[in-house]
């Protein structure tokens, strides 16, 4: 594309929600994405007819951003079951939101995953994130997560064997110094709305919103090696001149174009996939691992989600692993699972080892005071990415969006 008012540097789900807001108002654009492929970390991977993510990822349907920008029923959407199965003290114990899974309530309130005391302080939270709206949730004090649990008076063995490796993997930190304005955030998404996947993965969301754009303004495999006001130098050394710049890029990369020397920090994750003859558990469920000793943090089996995940008369098990794991992390794992599902695992087949660096974008206090950052950077410079916002698919796509508003108002 010849002379675009705007270049886009970075082409995961930020930059394109920028780059569909731009396309909206007829506002030209190019694109650049250093790999082959558009969506950043929200991407999926085909191996020998399974479906691998790129880390364990979901779509929260109550995303009010994702709501505008995807159209769902061409996603072909499949939920997870509500709650989760969580491992402890040998045994796979049920807890269940009884607002969205009924049947289910006796099972949880027979739980030894906390007491009644604290289910009766679940439904509590569950009332005071969904009666206000998400402003007036950004407006609360901010703490870490752990403390937030504390003040609303959770036990210590509740909080170990429920929200320690379920928020542990939303957030990818088992210490629970997440912003609580997060956190309030993300039970609200959970209460509100269904958890789940694509049929064609996640990296389905990417290519949906890439689809809606003209061919011609998503450059791929063009890397960009310097930015100087708004002339963009690649390693190939090509330049390329626009009116404006948006950085799109994560944080670290981000911060790389810019010389900034304190880049924010970030949560990296490991993920192994697994494909098995027969799916260790039957449900659409998550499973947590409650005794917190091993390496798993969670696991799932997508298949059962959506069967599309894996070749017919075969599963696809993802397993989550907190950090970047080092050594031979399937071998600790594969006994892990021993452990949990006995001797089938021994037959499982290794599909792939993901070791994400930078997954997320970390969120402690006062991370999110405010929660909406600004996307200007200097003269004609503008930024977006989801450690501008909330660390999520809806933290991305509405910094994007806001991004290119901000261009358009000059």
């Amino acid at each position: 594309m010849l002379n675009p008012e705007v270049t886009i540097i970075g082409g995961g789900l930020s930059g394109l929600c920028c780059a569909r807001r731009l396309h909206e108002s007829g506002v030209s654009f190019q694109l650049l994405e250093a790999s082959e492929e558009v969506g950043g970390r929200v991407r999926t991977d085909d191996v020998d007819g399974f479906l691998l993510d790129r880390g364990f990822q979901v779509l929260l349907t109550a995303y009010p951003e994702a709501q505008d920008v995807l159209d769902y029923d061409a996603l072909n959407l499949a939920p997870f079951a509500p709650g989760a199965l969580v491992r402890y003290r040998d045994g796979f114990h049920r807890f269940t939101d009884p607002w969205r899974s009924p049947r289910h309530l006796f099972a949880t309130a027979c739980s030894p995953i906390g007491s009644l005391a604290d289910k009766l302080r679940v439904a509590r939270l569950r009332s005071r994130v969904c009666r206000s709206s998400l402003d007036k949730l950004f407006e609360r004090p901010e703490t870490t997560t752990m403390n937030a649990l504390r003040e609303e008076g959770f036990s210590k063995r509740f909080i170990e064997s429920f929200f320690r490796p379920f928020l542990g993997g939303v957030f990818l930190e088992r210490d629970l110094d997440t912003s609580s304005r997060m956190f309030d955030f993300v039970f609200r998404m959970f209460a509100t709305g269904n958890v789940a996947l694509a049929a064609g993965g996640i990296g389905e969301i990417s290519r949906q919103i890439a689809k809606k754009l003209p061919g011609e303004t998503l450059r791929t495999g063009a890397s960009v090696e310097t930015l100087e006001g708004t002339t963009v130098r690649l390693t190939s050394g090509e330049m390329l001149q626009a009116e404006a710049v948006v950085i799109a890029c994560e944080a670290p990369v981000a911060a790389k174009l810019l010389v900034d020397p304190a880049p924010p920090s970030g949560r990296g994750v490991t993920c192994l996939y697994f494909a098995a003859d027969r799916p260790p558990i039957e449900e659409p469920i998550l499973v947590l691992n409650g005794d917190g000793i091993g390496p798993i943090n969670n696991l799932c089996v997508p298949s059962q989600v959506t069967p599309t995940y894996a070749p017919a008369g075969q599963a696809l098990v993802s397993v989550t692993v907190l950090g970047l794991a080092d050594g031979d992390v399937e071998a600790s794992v594969r006994n892990q699972l021993l452990d949990w599902f006995g001797p089938d695992v021994n037959a499982w087949r290794h599909l792939r080892t993901y070791r994400i660096p930078y997954a997320l974008p970390s969120q402690a206090p006062p991370a999110l005071s405010p929660v909406e950052k600004s996307a200007i950077r200097g003269d004609h410079l503008f930024v977006c990415g989801d450690y501008l916002d909330t660390a999520s698919i809806q933290g991305a796509m509405v910094s994007g969006r806001r991004a290119a508003e901000c261009v358009m108002q000059g």
